[in-house]
């Protein structure tokens, strides 16, 4: 049987996190001179503009409700104008690195919000909660979305400061570009366990690199850390 409070508190928690995220990519863009998605109304926190109901919804649920290991989905993509940036290499990255970064600021943010609760001695175990899964939560969408293969934003930053050449031969990958995550991420390992062989991309490139910057969150904003 299903977590039915798992299941919502994730839905609640990863909704805010993707509307943050894709809004700060519109944001940076037209700050760096690309108003497309601007005028598209994509530079909002208003969800129902950036959710995709298939990528957002019925299929990370769907995921959820058949018990799977891992969730998979997406959110509609802004559109960006590289052209119209005023540095386009430069302004690219800038604009990819923006999703993830505002995941890292709201998984800091959550735990202050643990903490203010722990200062005035506020028991309210559902927000507790919800901060805490809203902290690991952007973690996971940050680092995820930091592996450097096109479309993820880490693939848009790697395209960046590659050599013109290099980076067009990445970008034809995009549209490939999550089949070769799904697959080496998720499928390569599992074949790779059926021979007896370790294999965990995900924990190099996602867990270990989140582990250790919420050890860091949790020192600065003066938690102890969860065993």
């Amino acid at each position: 049987m299903p977590d039915l409070h798992e299941l919502a508190l994730w839905i609640c928690v990863s909704i805010i996190a993707i509307t943050f995220h894709e809004a700060a990519h519109g944001w940076v863009a037209y700050k760096c001179g690309d108003p497309t998605a601007k005028r598209l109304g994509r530079v909002t926190f208003n969800p129902a503009k950036h959710i995709d109901t298939v990528g957002t919804l019925v299929l990370p649920v769907m995921m959820k409700l058949s018990g799977l290991p891992f969730i998979f989905g997406w959110a509609k993509p802004v559109p960006v104008n590289f052209a119209a940036l005023r540095r386009p290499r430069l302004d690219s990255a800038l604009v990819a690195l923006a999703g993830p970064g505002i995941n890292l600021v709201l998984a800091l943010v959550c735990l202050m919000g643990l903490k203010t609760m722990v200062i005035f001695e506020m028991d309210i175990p559902w927000l507790a909660e919800v901060l805490l899964f809203g902290h690991f939560l952007n973690l996971v969408f940050a680092f995820f979305n930091l592996i450097p293969v096109p479309p993820l934003d880490g693939g848009r930053v790697l395209a960046s400061l590659l050599p013109p050449s290099f980076a067009n031969l990445l970008a034809r990958l995009e549209r490939f570009g999550l089949v070769i995550v799904l697959g080496a991420l998720l499928v390569l390992p599992w074949v790779l366990s059926q021979a007896g062989i370790g294999f965990n991309p995900l924990g190099y490139l996602v867990v270990e690199p989140m582990r250790w910057i919420s050890r860091l969150m949790f020192g600065w904003v003066g938690l102890p850390e969860l065993s």
